[in-house]
């Protein structure tokens, strides 16, 4: 079974940037609604690509560093690195699980 790895500004580098497979991130908050709300839709998609992508959520409260450098401006925004670089971004929560399918869908 697939986890979804909470990481911080100290994990970043070892767990995405260095990741041989492509990374979803998950920047949330802890008081934000629909970010509850799409959590068991990432573990899912976690869950359907095991071993193809490495699924990641970071607090962006507690790591404003990282979530300032990839210009984090609301939560839920999802992210896509492949190679360590960004090749995918998702604003929001709307589209559910078929949303972050087609997000990560061209990169696996």
């Amino acid at each position: 079974m697939a986890n979804v790895d909470d990481i911080t500004d100290d994990t970043f580098d070892s767990e995405v940037l260095q990741s041989g497979v492509p990374v979803l991130i998950d920047f949330w908050g802890p008081n934000c609604a629909p970010c509850k709300a799409i959590a068991p839709h990432v573990a899912a998609l976690a869950e359907e690509h095991d071993g193809r992508l490495k699924v990641v959520k970071m607090n962006v409260h507690e790591n404003m560093k990282t979530a300032m450098n990839y210009k984090v401006l609301a939560m839920p925004t999802f992210v896509v690195l492949k190679g360590g670089q960004e090749v995918a971004r998702q604003r929001g929560a709307s589209g559910g699980i078929q949303g972050l399918r087609k997000l990560v869908g061209a990169h696996l």
